[in-house]
């Protein structure tokens, strides 16, 4: 029987898959961090550049202040950051010297742990972007073995790329990222062994989507395989589209025979702390998936599939959803079999919406597809299809994209904004909008504290903000008053 360690997904990938990320702010993650913090998690994945980026569009808060904060509220669990090669925040390239500073700041701001992955599983862009980390001070660097299911991506193709990446000294673990959930446990049962082969005594983590319900079962197999760690979700922010419920896989642990060093009762304080939030502020909770045999062969996530389905109805198209589907396996067959995670979902959907939609095939070509076919996202693991890359190579846009020039130095781009600001400040400032970095600095220090149980009263008091017929209102029930007159408010509390 196995000890096995579990990582919280909650605060990033459960709030990114089910809450769009944007449902978690500053305020709710520093209210449950000292609880977290006490669960006995090996680390918390925490955030990525999407995040950070959502930060300041959503919710006009520093996300570098909020991990400072968050660290400060829970030192003894380390904060994990996924990043996915020379990006940050938008999905333009940055030079490396940019994507250096960024990895600096991290590690300076609270960050300790790090996720390098690329979407193309290019062992070589990984292990130059683990380079980066260790400089910047990394303490555990775990390289992302991305799943999916191609004529490709077999256990050989798993072994070679874990081997590639475990030789270097930068790298610490590996983890079996399945973003899909699509990690059967009979397939967990050849690739697991045939990974664990090339270690050299690395420790390897389980990461799998409950999309179509296979993760609970899977992790249980691969408990027994000799998988070191899994990442769970908690409360409203796992099941669904999210990862697996944690109080139920440690359960399922323990009733085989496993043993999992969790507190009992600060795991169950998280868990319903995330299902009140969700509550309080009328967000979806997760719920366990049915099977779904056609998405193995598709592989395309909930929201896309939602997406394609309005975009057919508003074209009184509803009634090509199945041909749109079935061109989404062809596209991805005759670009490679990019995996299907970001921004791949986007690019290929998209592609096979248009081609069938528009009056032939690749008659419309985004540019994201184009860079692709140029490689700019790294090698492809299957060859393109001769015709179709000729056919994209052909147009006039790709001679221009061919033509773009590199990315700017960092010197090169620090001249483009005011001298004297910080390093923090000016990462933002070069990779999103002016308007949204300065809405976000004229907002102020986040808030502190959060509170799901007395957010239906807040959101009472906004509403009648808007009233200006309301003149006198008074809340009162036990232990609680609250009057509002005209334009001066007072509360009384009783014990």
């Amino acid at each position: 029987m196995a000890h096995l360690q579990l990582i919280d997904t909650s605060i990033r990938d459960g709030n990114q898959s089910l809450w769009g990320a944007t449902g978690l702010n500053t305020p709710q993650i520093l209210s449950i961090a000292p609880v977290l913090d006490r669960v006995g998690f090996r680390a918390i994945n925490y955030a990525s550049s999407t995040h950070m980026g959502m930060a300041v569009k959503t919710h006009r808060e520093d996300p570098w202040e909020r991990i400072r904060l968050t660290h400060a509220a829970m030192p003894d669990t380390p904060l994990e950051f996924i990043g996915t090669g020379l990006r940050f925040i938008s999905w333009e390239s940055q030079h490396p010297e940019f994507m250096q500073l960024v990895y600096d700041r991290l590690v300076i701001n609270g960050i300790s742990r790090f996720i390098v992955m690329d979407p193309m599983n290019d062992a070589q862009a990984m292990l130059e972007s683990a380079g980066m980390m260790r400089k910047a001070g990394a303490r555990e660097i775990i390289a992302a073995l991305t799943y999916t299911i191609s004529v490709v991506h077999d256990d050989a193709y798993y072994a070679n790329f874990a081997a590639q990446l475990v030789r270097s000294p930068d790298i610490d673990r590996l983890y079996i990222k399945d973003p899909a959930g699509i990690l059967t446990p009979e397939r967990a049962r050849t690739l697991i062994p045939a990974i664990r082969a090339q270690l050299g005594g690395k420790a390897l983590e389980l990461h799998s989507h409950c999309n179509i319900g296979l993760a609970p079962i899977t992790y249980m197999t691969a408990a027994e395989l000799g998988i070191d760690v899994l990442q769970v979700g908690c409360g409203a922010l796992s099941s669904g589209t999210a990862l697996p419920n944690a109080q139920r896989v440690v359960a399922n642990l323990r009733e085989l025979g496993h043993t999992v060093d969790i507190d009992d009762r600060a795991l169950a304080r998280v868990s319903d702390y995330f299902t009140r939030i969700a509550a309080a502020e009328n967000l979806p909770v997760g719920m366990p998936q049915e099977f779904d045999a056609a998405f193995l062969r598709h592989q395309a996530a909930g929201g896309y599939i939602s997406t394609t389905r309005r975009q057919l109805a508003e074209l009184k198209l509803e009634h090509r959803f199945d041909e749109v589907m079935e061109e989404l396996s062809r596209v991805r067959a005759e670009l490679g079999y990019p995996i299907m995670v970001t921004p791949f979902p986007q690019m290929l959907g998209s592609q096979a919406f248009y081609n069938v939609i528009g009056s032939e095939r690749y008659a419309n070509v985004s540019d994201q597809v184009i860079r692709y076919v140029l490689g700019n996202f790294g090698r492809p693991t299957g060859v393109i299809d001769p015709q179709v890359k000729d056919r994209i190579l052909a147009r006039p846009r790709a001679k221009e994209l061919m033509n773009e020039p590199p990315p700017p130095t960092l010197a090169e781009m620090r001249r483009q904004f005011p001298p004297g600001i910080s390093d923090e400040e000016f990462l933002l400032r070069a990779t999103m909008p002016s308007e949204q970095v300065e809405a976000m600095i004229a907002a102020g220090p986040a808030r502190r504290h959060y509170n799901p149980d007395v957010q239906p009263i807040m959101k009472l008091m906004r509403e009648l903000q808007t009233r200006p017929d309301v003149s006198d209102v008074v809340i009162d029930k036990p232990n609680f008053r609250l009057e509002l007159h005209g334009n001066s408010s007072k509360e009384n509390t009783h014990a």
